[in-house]
């Protein structure tokens, strides 16, 4: 499946969930090993295949680094949630003022970084961006399809 990209405010708003895990983080660069290793725990907690949890680690190391690089924020929060759909829905969310608009735009061949919202294009079953209604910040969603 392509990926779609959106940044429709409605990806965003809370879905009926079977499970729901939020946690709160300094916006550091240490933050981001944390995050990975919180949502490893979790989505093993519920019993998410292998595949679907590799796959959400990567994207909430790509979120949060992009919430601690660019968003000059204090603090993150991260959130997981299964919907009845079937689908794992990643968030992160900062409580920075600057207003962003992550395009993927591609980086150059010799650059060290910029890759990460490509990334996201590509592992996300869907993606979106909006303004939190949770920190005042920025969020974004990640989804991700879970087979049954």
């Amino acid at each position: 499946m392509t990926p779609h990209t959106t940044s429709l405010p409605g990806l965003l708003l809370p879905a009926h969930t079977d499970r729901e895990y939020w946690f709160d983080l300094p916006s550091l660069r240490a933050s981001v090993r944390t995050a990975r290793d919180t949502v490893r725990r979790q989505l093993r907690v519920w019993g998410l295949p292998g595949d679907v949890c590799m796959d959400a680690v990567l994207l909430v190391s790509e979120l949060a680094t992009n919430a601690v690089i660019h968003s000059e924020s204090n603090r993150m929060l991260c959130g997981l949630s299964l919907t009845s759909h079937g689908q794992l829905r990643i968030e992160v969310h900062d409580d920075g003022c600057a207003s962003a608009s992550p395009s993927g735009a591609r980086s150059g061949s010799e650059d060290e970084s910029g890759r990460g919202l490509l990334i996201v294009q590509q592992l996300a079953d869907s993606w979106a961006t909006a303004r939190s209604t949770r920190t005042g910040g920025n969020a974004v969603l990640a989804v991700l399809q879970v087979e049954h």
